[in-house]
């Protein structure tokens, strides 16, 4: 027979194993360090450029923005998981091209929308885009929802 204080070290030890475990699954599973790689090679565009252009540009006033900083707003809608997005403001299919257009001119797509004209040029919109499309999950979305296949 187990003596008593044996079954209570053993079942410690188990349940720190097990903690240690479940700790190094979800730290290979994390790749909030890793560099991102967009699901669409958007020509001309540059990540780097398009994260740094969000600020540029005041889309954090508006929207929580993954990865930049301060971009936390809740007037637009947040852009986490943009990447696995179908459609861009409920209304057009979530491609590079309608995103490209969106960003520069979102009135010209939907007028009186509340997301405003800010002179964004073609180049910083596919920049933009460039990163958009790198944001492929959200984080508030369990692991085990998420979607891993691109």
């Amino acid at each position: 027979m187990i003596k008593r204080e044996t079954f209570k070290q053993s079942w410690k030890q188990t349940l720190v194993l097990l903690a240690l475990l479940a700790c190094l699954a979800l730290a290979s599973g994390c790749n909030g360090l890793a560099e991102p790689k967009p699901i669409y090679d958007i020509p001309g565009g540059d990540m780097d450029r398009g994260r740094q252009a969000m600020t540029e540009y005041g889309c954090t006033a508006c929207h929580t923005i993954p990865g930049v900083t301060r971009a936390d707003a809740t007037v637009g809608p947040p852009l986490t998981g943009w990447a696995k997005r179908a459609s861009i403001a409920g209304e057009f299919p979530n491609t590079p091209e309608n995103l490209i257009a969106w960003i520069q001119d979102p009135q010209a797509m939907n007028p009186g929308s509340i997301m405003p004209d800010v002179g964004v040029p073609d180049a910083v919109a596919r920049d933009m885009s460039a990163y958009l499309y790198s944001l492929k999950w959200n984080p508030a979305e369990p692991p085990w929802r998420r979607n891993e296949k691109w």
